[in-house]
């Protein structure tokens, strides 16, 4: 069953149950890119509600919104926001238009559904235009940019929480771990003796400040260019709205948003992405060194490190029995591949921009969505699928400090670099382990030795 729509380029069947309308139609016929969906993106879709939420509210305040068309608009928008329409959000991430058919859709969605709420069947715009009423005072270039900071915003808050709980994880192992004494190395080589904790601490600490950095950076989305309609300059919005729209959303959204001091400059301005992206890119580079570190710390299990185990997940190989890999730190690699070059694609849309609007936005926040979905789903799995069921091969880890040349640079202090020095290379030419030759030549006892490298007096500096 079909309804009939019309607009500039003529009439078109639009599905009757749809509360999306012709121009999200067409959008859907034209633009099958990437099979992504707006749908995809729940947060996206609630920014752009609240876009629509805020602008009635001041529209209604302004004098150019009856309540009961005012009241329409906002019930339907809450609905789109507690989710309730995701699905009548069909069309391509990526798409041509600057937008202009994501906000159509929304435009259309709220429309379509405020008819209902006022006893009107679907598609009777007369008493409720996606146009005239929900766009009222708007462009897709002040609307669309405005869904995409509050979305990035709320997306951010979720993402951090992911981030905290991945760091608990690993902070509750470095706990776990703390009297595990193991080589530490340098450019792959055996360099100081230190424990397993502290490893995993310093993985926890170094995640730890991307939380300021994605807070600092995603303050940016807070400064919006509402009621700038096309190109910044407010034409068909009523002097105020800009302001008193931004205090409106301030009020719906719970975020701290102000008005852009200069419209024009805000409009085509897409630094705010690039930044916050820079910092996607930083905490995943962090990430993956992390999981790089858990495959090499992992490998073996009898020709390799092996000082840890990682829970094993499935078979590893269709042809080698017995063997398992190290999945999910390799599945969280290739999510922080993704996000890197989703970083190289916001930089490029962002250069892309010209004169007064950056029609490039569409890739753009289809590659910072999907970053942020990709680390929080990755995130949890790695935690819930790998951290928390890491366990330590103590024996095996002391015993390869005990039989390491690095262990001579620990001793150093108390024996002195000549006897260092003679340690080390008789060592390596007779194969011998530090700890034993230190005995053999009564250069310390082995009370001194043990307690010298007890794992609590390898957690910080110590005289000598």
């Amino acid at each position: 069953m079909y309804r009939i729509e019309n607009d500039l380029l003529g009439d078109m069947q639009v599905p009757a149950n749809a509360y999306y309308g012709i121009q999200t139609q067409r959008a859907i016929d034209n633009f099958q890119i990437s099979g992504v969906k707006l749908h995809q993106f729940p947060e996206f879709i609630k920014g752009l509600a609240y876009v629509k939420w805020g602008a009635a509210e001041t529209n209604f305040q302004l004098g150019l919104l009856d309540e009961k068309l005012k009241n329409a608009i906002v019930e339907a928008a809450k609905e789109v926001v507690a989710g309730k329409f995701d699905k009548e959000f069909p069309i391509d991430m990526i798409q041509g238009g600057a937008g202009t058919s994501t906000n159509m859709n929304i435009n259309e969605v709220l429309a379509n559904r405020a008819l209902e709420l006022m006893g009107y069947q679907k598609g009777e715009y007369q008493h409720c235009s996606p146009n005239d009423h929900v766009n009222l005072s708007q462009s897709t270039n002040d609307a669309y940019p405005t869904a995409i900071r509050i979305a990035g915003v709320r997306s951010n808050m979720l993402l951090i929480e992911h981030l905290k709980d991945l760091i608990k994880s690993i902070r509750n192992k470095g706990e776990e771990f703390k009297h595990v004494l193991k080589m530490g190395r340098t450019q792959l080589q055996d360099a100081v003796p230190m424990t397993l904790g502290q490893e995993f601490e310093a993985f926890a600490v170094t995640l730890e400040e991307e939380i300021e950095r994605l807070t600092q950076n995603s303050n940016l989305f807070l400064e919006t260019n509402m009621g700038a309609t096309a190109i910044g300059t407010g034409l068909n919005a009523a002097p105020g709205y800009a302001k008193l729209c931004a205090e409106n959303l301030a009020k719906v959204t719970g975020l701290a948003i102000v008005s852009a001091p200069n419209l024009i400059e805000a409009t085509p301005d897409t630094g705010a992405y690039v930044i916050y992206s820079s910092a996607l890119k930083r905490m995943a580079i962090k990430i993956s060194k992390i999981c790089n570190d858990l495959r090499l710390l992992s490998s073996g299990p009898r020709c390799g490190l092996n000082e840890i185990n990682l829970p094993p997940m499935q078979p590893g190989s269709s042809i080698m029995p017995g063997k398992v890999n190290p999945v999910i730190p390799e599945v969280m690699n290739q999510v922080c591949f993704r996000v890197i070059g989703n970083d190289l694609t916001v930089t490029m849309a962002s250069e892309a921009g010209q004169l007064q609007l950056n029609v490039m936005e569409p890739v753009l926040t289809y590659a910072i969505m999907e970053s942020m979905q990709l680390l929080s789903n990755g995130m949890d799995t790695l935690r819930q699928k790998c951290i928390e069921g890491i366990t330590a091969n103590e024996e095996h880890c002391r015993e390869m400090v005990l039989h390491s040349i690095g262990i001579v640079t620990a001793l150093n202090p108390y024996i002195g670099y000549k006897n260092s020095t003679k340690i080390a290379k008789e060592a390596l030419e007779t194969g011998k382990s530090v700890y034993n030759l230190v005995l053999e030549h009564n250069i310390l006892s082995k009370e001194q030795i043990d307690d010298i490298l007890n794992p609590e007096n390898m957690l910080a500096p110590k005289k000598g």
